[in-house]
């Protein structure tokens, strides 16, 4: 004769277990969404500065002392009267507003792989913004006296050496920050200074770049079946 008792006991059990299964599978579908909303929604802040085009207007760049520098479209200024004047001629090219919070200047031929420290930069005296989609500009200024950094760079700048500068920028909260590395150097037939974006990190958001390579492309979907006629592969560059 049936156990009605432990078979109802099963039973009930057998239900608490599948609306466990159901209510984990919830939740973790709940978790899924709202990383995914929270990503579009950071996409949507995040600036990213890259050198202004070579077709946008120049920037007069006023310092606090009255002193102007004229920086063309995908220019840079580095100049020495008595302190030491710097500029660089930039773009949004990202959906957020940019707030550059500090910088680095240096004199280097080559750049390296690892970011350099939050604590190593300057904090930026002047708000500067940059909304999405504009120009703009970041200014620094190295006064002569008391400051290591000045012998080199005002030697660079009467040289025309290459000066690599760090910013450090955030979204309109002060999250995403960015650190982009640009290149300010000699411009061959035109008046004044070159400015490129050399590299680019983040700082709290993960690093593409740590990332294994082979992990990258197997995170990439396999090509279709061939019909026989030669294919051209991509080329993976650092």
């Amino acid at each position: 004769m049936a156990d009605w008792a432990t078979i109802s006991s099963l039973a009930t059990a057998g239900g608490t277990l599948v609306l466990a299964v159901a209510t984990f599978s919830s939740v973790r579908s709940a978790n899924r969404s709202a990383r995914v909303a929270e990503q579009a929604l950071l996409a949507g802040q995040r600036p990213y500065l890259i050198a202004s085009r070579e077709d946008d207007p120049m920037e007069r760049v006023r310092f606090g002392d009255d002193v102007v520098l004229e920086v063309s479209g995908h220019g840079g200024a580095i100049k020495c009267k008595d302190d030491l004047y710097m500029a660089m001629a930039l773009r949004n090219a990202g959906a957020g507003l940019a707030v550059i919070q500090g910088w680095i200047a240096a004199v280097r031929e080559v750049t390296d792989r690892d970011c350099p420290s939050l604590e190593s930069f300057r904090v930026q005296q002047r708000d500067l913004y940059i909304p999405a989609g504009e120009t703009g500009f970041w200014q620094g200024r190295i006064r002569q006296a008391g400051d290591a950094a000045y012998p080199s760079l005002s030697a660079a700048a009467r040289n025309h050496d290459r000066v690599m500068i760090d910013i450090l920028y955030a979204d309109a909260d002060g999250g995403q920050r960015t650190v982009a590395r640009f290149s300010v150097s000699d411009w061959p037939r035109v008046e004044g200074e070159r400015t490129d974006l050399i590299r680019v990190w983040n700082v709290d958001r993960d690093e593409p770049r740590e990332r294994p390579l082979t992990e990258q492309m197997s995170s990439q979907p396999s090509p279709g079946p061939s019909d026989g006629a030669p294919t051209m592969g991509k080329q993976v560059t650092s």
